[in-house]
């Protein structure tokens, strides 16, 4: 009965990523998910699930419920008025997985290749591997297998077995116990650095899709590592580092300087990430608008010099805005035409978002 209830359970699983793969691209490009989710899963809606019901049979469906009826007779009580309902109407289920299944889908989808990570042989964390046996130790660490042949030989040894009856007592010297020692563990770390133009020319739209892109490329690169930390610069003529809240939040205006978010991202990475150490990509997320041509020429040229580097990839993402004119996103094709760590995506809206995704991170690095 267990093993039967167990393939249901595995049944209905598989329906319910059924539909959350053929609603994926409709997930990416709403904000459904984003809000529902805890630490470690995440809730998501899904319609139309057909749950099992009993039907009647067409000999015994009847008629409307009272007798064969008379044409133009109304159905069931009252005068053919409306009335309240009392049967249940259909609903959305709530249904959650984990962040781990999430990425998996969004990588089938999108045919993601596993990101490889820059070498890190002297980066480990330290954990704990079970070498040996001790006649000494805790409790919780005692070797019942071993524990209980010693006995079982012991007592055969001095005649005391009894095969009839085998009741095996092991004593204070029978006990063997685990032991441990501590081991380094290769671990390979990431830092994703979200950069965000937030002049007057963002709008919240532009924003919002900002928003949807980075819930889903955070969820794909915290799948492939161990440790990721998040960070946040939002820019206009001066950069500055925010929390995620008011990342997304924030409403400017005024002019756009890009060096000053090049600027603040370096000084982080000197400052917290040491290159050798750390996997790091930083995102861009503009209009396309920038205050002066000198500023893009000290732009392409922080890029070649400090940037690309230390960077596994650096993603420039450039949102259609009415009142953007889109210029940075052709200086930076324009000087860049083939460097594979400098990606380039074009979003013109929601629907363009899982599109842009496979573009940065269909390179697996």
């Amino acid at each position: 009965m267990a093993q039967k209830i167990d393939q249901d359970v595995a049944r209905f699983k598989a329906i319910i990523r059924g539909k959350i793969k053929k609603e994926l691209r409709k997930f990416v490009a709403t904000g459904e998910l984003i809000g529902k989710k805890g630490k470690d899963l995440i809730s998501i809606p899904i319609p139309r699930i057909d749950i099992p019901r009993f039907v009647h049979s067409e000999e015994q469906a009847g008629g409307v419920g009272e007798g064969n009826g008379d044409a133009g007779q109304p159905v069931g009580p009252g005068d053919g008025k409306q009335q309240a309902g009392n049967l249940p109407g259909e609903h959305l289920m709530e249904v959650e997985i984990t962040f781990e299944e999430l990425a998996q889908m969004l990588g089938e989808e999108l045919a993601l290749p596993r990101i490889v990570p820059k070498g890190h042989e002297d980066l480990a964390s330290r954990g704990h591997k079970y070498t040996g046996i001790s006649p000494v130790g805790p409790e919780s660490l005692r070797h019942f297998k071993r524990t209980y042949r010693k006995a079982l030989k012991r007592q055969i040894m001095m005649g005391t077995y009894d095969p009839r009856a085998p009741l095996i007592i092991p004593t204070h010297e029978d006990r063997v116990y685990r032991t441990w020692k501590e081991v380094k563990k290769p671990q390979a770390k990431a830092v994703i650095i979200y950069m965000l133009d937030v002049s007057g020319s963002m709008g919240s739209e532009q924003k919002e899709i900002v928003r949807l892109e980075s819930f889903w490329i955070d969820t794909w690169i915290r799948s492939q590592y161990q440790g990721v930390d998040v960070r946040y610069i939002i820019h206009d003529a001066v950069a500055r580092e925010v929390d995620r809240e008011t990342f997304f939040h924030t409403r400017e205006s005024g002019g756009t300087i890009i060096s000053s978010a090049y600027k603040l991202l370096i000084k982080m990475i000197e400052e917290d990430y040491p290159v050798s150490d750390w996997n790091i990509y930083p995102f861009q997320f503009s209009d396309g608008d920038n205050w002066s041509g000198n500023d893009t020429d000290e732009c392409m040229k922080l890029l070649v010099d400090r940037i690309l580097p230390f960077s596994n990839v650096f993603c420039y993402g450039q949102v259609e805005s009415e009142y953007g004119s889109g210029q940075f996103l052709k200086d930076i094709e324009e000087r860049f035409p083939s460097e594979e760590r400098l990606i380039m995506s074009k979003i013109p809206n929601r629907e363009a978002i899982i599109d842009s995704i496979k573009t940065f991170l269909g390179k697996g690095k």
